[in-house]
């Protein structure tokens, strides 16, 4: 059970005042067919219909059951701390077919969503600076005691098609730019996670009920973001470490079931399994309550410490994207 949570629960694992803005910004699909997205459910995963997550099949985008404010998320290339609007943005869930011009590139993806939004949910925002409490990760006192990443080295061949590792889910980033990508790992171990700001993580079943995390290559911006699942507030990084390292995390089954709530990934007896990764399953002893600044003593903020960093409470000013008028049904495809 403690590997099926771990591989699941990876899956949380994937901005001045202006004037309202509801004009198409820029770029927009050819084409594109929006559906609302069926409710996580056992039955919806065992027969397939439930799918998570962006997909890119050459000129093909598929996103598959994102709330509304996760599109948005992507649309701006911002943190989710960073879009405020009405509270159903977070549960209500589109399927989105679309297809790329000709001659469009994945970089221009977010600014065609843009487009999307404004023509087909209305949408009308604008931005603003606004205070945050947030976690600043600096340096214990001591100092940092993290090792520097190894140089490049030539990428390993892709996996066989019918191996375990070819099993991938590739999933909107929460963890600093881009697609992140994980694989079953041998022996229904864990799992392997991919993305271009965390180079190879692997997430395995630790002592005690642990969950083992390792990353090789993972800048302190995109550790400030992956740990922000864990605690009751955003993570902003303030080491001033500019370089990418090798980290070692141990963190509580507990843990990693908070990250998967706040992601609103299904928890619960007899869920199964999308693409060959098991779901999270409620066990005893394995629920906690999320991490805050007046109960230091969980597991992040004590595996922080070994690290030789640590989260200090703040209110800093942040860019946010307000929204100002959005539609919870989009225009007929």
């Amino acid at each position: 059970m403690k590997s099926q949570a771990i591989t699941t629960g990876c899956l949380w694992l994937a901005v001045g005042i202006a004037a309202a803005q509801s004009q198409p910004p820029g770029p927009s699909f050819e084409v594109a067919s929006i559906k609302p997205a069926e409710p996580i459910t056992p039955e919806g995963f065992r027969s397939g219909r439930v799918r998570l997550g962006m997909k890119m099949d050459g000129a093909q985008v598929d996103f598959g059951g994102l709330p509304l404010a996760d599109l948005l998320r992507q649309a701006f290339g911002v943190k989710p701390y960073q879009i405020a609007g009405p509270d159903w943005i977070q549960s209500e869930r589109f399927d989105i077919a679309a297809k790329l011009p000709d001659g469009a590139t994945e970089d221009q993806i977010p600014a065609m969503l843009q487009t999307l939004l404004v023509e087909r949910f209305k949408l009308a925002f604008h931005r603003e600076d606004r205070e945050h409490p947030v976690y600043a990760l600096i340096a214990a006192k001591g100092g940092p005691k993290l090792k520097e990443s190894a140089p490049d080295t030539a990428p390993a061949p892709p996996p066989p098609p019918d191996s375990a590792a070819a099993r991938s889910l590739s999933i909107p980033d929460g963890l600093g730019g881009g697609q992140v990508t994980i694989a079953p790992a041998g022996q229904g171990r864990g799992a392997v996670v991919t993305g271009p700001k965390i180079g190879t993580m692997r997430v395995s079943p630790g002592q005690d009920g642990a969950m083992h995390m390792e990353a090789s290559k993972i800048t302190m911006a995109a550790f400030s973001d992956m740990l922000s699942s864990f605690v009751d507030r955003p993570v902003v990084d303030q080491t001033g470490l500019k370089g990418t390292y090798e980290v070692t995390l141990e963190l509580s089954i507990g843990d990693l079931m908070n990250a998967a709530r706040s992601r609103g990934l299904p928890i619960g007896p007899g869920m199964p399994a999308q693409g060959g990764f098991p779901a999270l399953s409620q066990g005893p002893g394995i629920s906690s309550p999320i991490a805050t600044a007046d109960a230091p003593t969980g597991t992040v903020f004590a595996a922080l410490q070994k690290l030789g960093l640590k989260l200090d409470p703040r209110k800093l000013p942040v860019e946010t994207i307000v929204v100002d008028h959005l539609e919870k049904t989009p225009t007929d495809n």
